[in-house]
């Protein structure tokens, strides 16, 4: 039995202006994959140990992943899917591909980027042939890709800490299909409503009881997968929302009827989703009050997880402008790394930091302190962290110790070249910043922090700030999303 893997990934927000090219993406090939994700946390290490787990050999292929931005290129879509289909055609005879896409996806010529990946693949293999497709819990999921894969299985957590077992559930089905044990039918189902944000937290209310149901269904022997995907709010297209699919062993009715309850479900909770979250200078003032320690910001609209540009300085300028005290922030700024750099450690440092990406962010603040250290950037994270990565880089940094600071409580600043989501707490401490001493620290995320910053957390502040993936979806013009949707209208 072979199984071919790969897949190409991408959360694309429609409101920022930075295009994803193919130079955007890291892409490994044949063994590389198996070197880059055999011991992640992705759904890629999933697929991995299930070769060894379910009995098949794995045929890498193809496997990229970019950063979350603006829209994909034409020309990036079309590369790297040739590439995967030439790669897939290369490694035949096959049993069938476990495809890693993410579902979130938007083409210059495709809303629907991940439907037209999955499109091609499927003109590649043929009708009937298995395809065993995985997607983020924020996909945005068109009647496409349930048409086009022969099942789906999505992560079931947000922050993603289900993404290895997602990848062996799905490796699983897959064996199992090339077995002949099951014949996989599926239905999808979509409530008219945007799930904000904010409230697709799977460990809390509303969101927790509808992932648990997820689970309780599939001790249903007939029930193969169920799935909810909470959508992605930062992308202007028709399928944007959640998104219910049921995966049952032959039995169309069954898949459409609870496919249709779950849908209920999330629907059921939209008196739920109230936004009241403090703007900057009220949560700085919030923050410097508190009586434990540490105290995360969470600047919601400089989402870098959520294709922003982590250049924001909302909050910063706030914990300069206040004179608090114990602050940790990390803003991209290439440009001022370099400055830091020819400075040299223990150098002063003065300068413009941050609200150069765009006018969007925030403008430039005027940054005194010297030069703590300066880092490769590069860090591991063992541990289960939202994303499943293990090997991260967020390019050369420098460490400033800005005005204000004493031995105990120093405030820092990590001048970073390379945008890097806060999934761990590596990327502080790696250069020399232990988050659980400081008093504040910045994240520029919404959800997906919690399973690094929540074990150290005193409390956690969501901060209603500017920015391409503010948290209020009133912030944005929509043309394309189907109407009407709560949330919208």
């Amino acid at each position: 039995m072979r199984i071919a893997i790969g897949g190409i990934q991408h959360e694309s927000n429609t409101f920022s202006s930075a295009k994803t090219t193919y130079s955007d993406f890291g892409v490994q090939r044949g063994a590389e994959i198996l070197t880059e994700w055999g011991l992640s946390q992705h759904e890629m290490g999933g697929y991995i140990e299930g070769g060894s787990k379910f009995g098949f050999e794995i045929c890498p292929t193809l496997m990229a992943v970019a950063m979350p931005a603006g829209a994909v290129t034409n020309d990036a879509l079309d590369r790297l899917t040739s590439e995967l289909i030439d790669r897939i055609k290369a490694a035949m005879p096959l049993d069938a591909v476990l495809l890693a896409q993410h579902g979130a996806m938007v083409n210059e010529s495709f809303p629907d980027g991940d439907a037209e990946v999955v499109r091609r693949v499927r003109g590649a293999l043929g009708p009937g042939f298995p395809l065993v497709v995985t997607l983020d819990f924020h996909g945005n999921i068109p009647q496409d890709v349930v048409d086009f894969s022969t099942a789906l299985v999505i992560y079931k957590t947000c922050p993603h800490v289900d993404q290895r077992q997602c990848g062996l559930q799905a490796a699983e089905l897959a064996a199992r299909i090339v077995q002949g044990k099951i014949k996989p039918v599926q239905a999808m189902a979509k409530p008219p409503m945007i799930y904000n944000i904010r409230f697709q937290n799977t460990n809390a209310e509303p969101m927790r009881p509808i992932m648990e149901e997820l689970i309780r269904l599939e001790q249903n022997p007939k029930i193969l997968a169920a799935s909810v995907a909470g959508g992605y709010q930062y992308a202007d297209v028709p399928a944007i929302g959640p998104t219910a699919v049921v995966v049952t062993d032959n039995d169309p009715e069954l898949a459409k009827r609870e496919a249709q309850r779950l849908s209920d479900m999330l629907w059921a909770t939209r008196d739920r989703l109230v936004l009241n979250l403090p703007d900057p200078a009220a949560a700085v003032r919030q923050a410097m009050a508190a009586e434990k320690f540490p105290v995360v910001l969470v600047e919601m609209g400089d989402n870098i997880g959520g294709g922003s540009t982590g250049d924001a300085t909302f909050i910063l300028s706030e914990l300069i402008r206040q004179k608090a005290e114990g602050w940790v922030v990390a803003i991209a700024d290439p440009a001022a790394v370099e400055t830091a750099v020819r400075a040299g450690v223990g150098a002063p440092f003065d300068e413009m930091v941050g609200g150069k990406a765009d006018r969007l962010h925030g403008d430039p603040v005027r940054v005194r302190g010297h030069v703590k250290s300066v880092n490769d950037g590069k860090f591991v994270e063992t541990a289960i962290r939202h994303g499943g990565r293990r090997y991260l880089d967020q390019g050369l940094t420098a460490v400033i110790e800005a005005e204000g600071s004493t031995r105990d409580l120093p405030n820092m600043l990590l001048l970073t070249t390379l945008r890097q989501p806060p999934f761990s707490l590596h990327q502080l401490i790696s250069c020399g910043v232990y988050p659980e001493r400081q008093k504040i620290l910045v994240v520029k995320a919404a959800i997906a922090f919690r399973a690094a910053y929540e074990p150290i957390a005193a409390s956690i502040i969501e901060v209603d700030t500017g920015g391409v993936t503010a948290v209020n979806p009133a912030h944005f013009s929509w043309k394309h999303a189907r109407r009407p949707l709560f949330g919208l209208d």
